[in-house]
């Protein structure tokens, strides 16, 4: 009888310790997958928002200034990743996007093409990251 007590007490501490256990991974398992989640919230916004940058600048610059914003030097179209380009501040290089800058050329005048302020701020993002490489 005594056996049996002391069998059936170590068989509820052995299965009270394995459910102890598998609430332990199961937690750990949630942790794991809320911090991948985390990480995915902040990561993927980021990776749209460069690819629609590009996308912008493909759409509304690369046509005169090039894929690689070399620009077209034949047709006096200056390369944004020139010494030149590189000397403008953001304020600058964004009066030049929206308004055709100094020279207030009418042809580059973005703003009122439908240009948006922050896909400005993207073109002028894209422009510096290029003109870091």
């Amino acid at each position: 009888m005594r056996l049996a007590r002391a069998f059936n007490s170590a068989w509820a501490q052995l299965a009270r310790n394995l459910q102890g256990k598998a609430i332990m991974k199961t937690m750990k398992l949630v942790i794991l997958i809320v911090m991948i989640a985390v990480a995915l919230f902040l990561i993927l916004p980021n990776l749209s928002w460069a690819q629609d940058t590009a996308t912008v600048y493909k759409t509304k610059c690369a046509a005169c200034h090039g894929a690689d914003l070399g620009g077209k030097p034949a047709a006096k179209i200056p390369s944004l990743v020139s010494d030149d380009a590189k000397k403008l501040s953001d304020a600058d290089l964004s009066d030049v996007i929206a308004n055709g800058g100094k020279d207030k050329k009418a042809s580059h005048a973005f703003a009122n093409k439908g240009v948006t302020p922050d896909q400005i701020k993207m073109i002028v993002s894209y422009i510096r990251d290029a003109q870091k490489k």
